[in-house]
């Protein structure tokens, strides 16, 4: 092997910005502010990995100093001794720094007192400080007031993958750029054209998996390219990229779906063994899982989202989900994705991802038979209604039935106001029952006596309470009214302290926020 190889991901690393992919908007603003002369003094490029942000940052840098023009320059030549000193990381005038290894103040300081020095061969002084967010908060507060006005000569630029780690009195003095992950369609085209540089025969869908198991990643997809063309001598097909990865084909994922929602759990096991065998990544078919119920559920037709053209999926495996989508509901696309990300955890702890993997598919074939949460509530109102007719008509078949001659001449005894309560009801003395129950407070009751407190103080009540209980019991009655609440509840009150304290009728009261009970009835 030839021992100046260079990998592709520095191989082919932007050189200019016309160069730099998929950040469209961020070379618009930069190329338009070095043209009208409106270059700030700190620039802060986030981003996932390997989207550009170091390369922004040296193509910048290009720009302030090419020799090429006698001032900053959108279009570097790349050619000009800066130029090829900038690219090669060795222009005495820009200083990449890695904030990992020079965390402290006093490094900070010490770059700080050489910002103070005019460059040497460029027009600027460029300091790019790479992962800022490993610096220390005494090494930022250093930073501050050389950020927020350094010297004419001098550029900031600050690269990280975690700006929310970064101060906000540092981010107040740079302008933001946030680097986008690079789409698919894009990373595509960039991989083809360097298969076609490198001579390098690469198929379609070899470069669809490549470019999506990049993740928007340039520098991770041509990590991903370069391990391909090592492993296959420059033949790189889908078997290849699949074997490298350590996936399942997804037109395997999706038979496999099919299988695990048709309820064959035998089936699906052996499926599974079929796959592991095979040398499958369990972890990574679990993601591809993951996948496939994502685009189920956005293609499912309830949604009316359309097929999504855009998913991964041929035309045909596209059908296939279209087809099972047609005998599930969306409620168990839902269901079985909860379980699928519990699971991610579980993998990843599990000794033996192969019994993991089992019981997950085990689990994920019960619970997709599981009715839903309407449906449930649907049979449970439905046995209620049942229960109540049921019910009902026991009550009138009892109230047909004729009243034993023994009961009929029985004298009704009342010992306790929840008695009088209860005969006024069955008597169907319905506004006596009601004055009775919301405002009599008793205090003694005998039989032939009752002392109680009225709290609206209806002069009636007493001779019409009398008179009923004469004609239901066959004996006179003394009602003795007192001036003052004795405090005792009244039969409303007593029912609804003991319907508070039931735990269903609690159960419920807690589903609603700020719930009460306004009567008993």
């Amino acid at each position: 092997m030839d021992s100046n190889y260079t990998v592709l991901a520095r191989k082919y690393r932007s050189q200019d910005f016309k160069s730099l992919i998929g950040q469209d908007v961020l070379v618009k603003t930069l190329t338009t502010a070095i043209n009208t002369s409106r270059i700030a003094h700190a620039y802060i490029f986030t981003g996932i990995r390997g989207t550009g942000k170091t390369s922004t940052a040296r193509i910048l840098a290009k720009a302030l100093n090419c020799l090429s023009s006698d001032h900053a320059t959108s279009t570097p030549c790349g050619e000009c001794e800066n130029c090829r000193a900038i690219a090669a990381g060795q222009h005495i005038d820009v200083m990449e720094i890695d904030a990992a290894s020079h965390t402290g103040v006093d490094n900070m300081r010490d770059i700080l007192d050489a910002a103070q020095y005019r460059p040497t061969n460029g027009r600027y002084k460029v300091y790019i400080i790479d992962e800022v967010h490993m610096l220390s908060t005494s090494a930022f507060n250093a930073l501050l007031k050389t950020l927020e006005e350094p010297p004419a000569h001098v550029i900031f630029i600050l690269a990280t993958t975690e700006i929310r780690k970064v101060p906000v009195t540092i981010l107040s003095r740079c302008q933001r750029f946030d680097l986008v992950r690079v789409s698919v369609e894009t990373l595509k085209k960039h991989f083809a054209w360097i298969a076609d540089a490198e001579k390098i025969e690469l198929s379609d869908a070899a470069n669809e998996l490549l470019a999506r198991a990049a993740d928007g990643s340039v520098r991770d997809g041509l990590s991903l390219l370069d391990q391909a063309i090592a492993q296959t001598g420059g033949h790189v097909d889908e078997g290849a990229v699949l074997d490298m990865l350590k996936r399942a084909d997804r037109g395997v994922v999706v038979d496999f779906m099919k299988t695990l929602l048709s309820g064959d759990v035998a089936r699906a096991l052996n499926k599974v063994d079929e796959i592991y065998n095979n040398g499958a990544d369990l972890a990574m078919l679990l993601t591809d899982m993951m996948e496939w119920t994502h685009w189920a559920t956005r293609m499912h037709p309830s949604l009316r989202a359309g097929e999504a053209t855009n998913s991964p999926y041929t035309a045909d495996q596209r059908d296939q989900i279209m087809d099972i989508n047609s005998r599930i509901t969306l409620n168990t696309l839902s269901r079985i994705w909860q379980v699928m990300v519990a699971s991610v955890s579980e993998m990843q702890a599990a000794g033996n991802q192969k019994q993991c993997f089992d019981m997950l598919i085990i689990r994920l074939m019960h619970i997709a038979d599981m009715p839903s949460v309407p449906e449930i509530l649907k049979q449970q109102e439905s046995e209620n209604r049942m229960r109540d007719v049921k019910n009902i008509l026991a009550d009138r078949m009892a109230q047909s039935q004729p009243e034993p001659e023994a009961a009929k001449s029985a004298v009704c005894v009342i010992s306790s106001a929840g008695d009088l309560a209860c005969a006024l009801q069955d008597s169907k003395e319905i506004l006596l029952y009601s004055y009775f129950s919301g405002n009599i407070e008793v205090s003694e009751i005998t039989d032939g006596h009752i002392k109680y407190f009225d709290r609206k103080g209806d002069a009636d009540f007493a001779h019409k309470l009398a008179s009923w209980l004469n004609d239901k019991t066959g004996h006179p009655w003394t009602l003795e009214r007192v001036s003052q609440s004795v405090n005792v509840h009244t039969v409303s009150e007593q029912k609804q302290e003991e319907l508070v304290a039931d735990p269903l009728v609690a159960s419920a009261m807690s589903l609603f926020e700020n719930a009460e009970i306004i009567g008993v009835k």
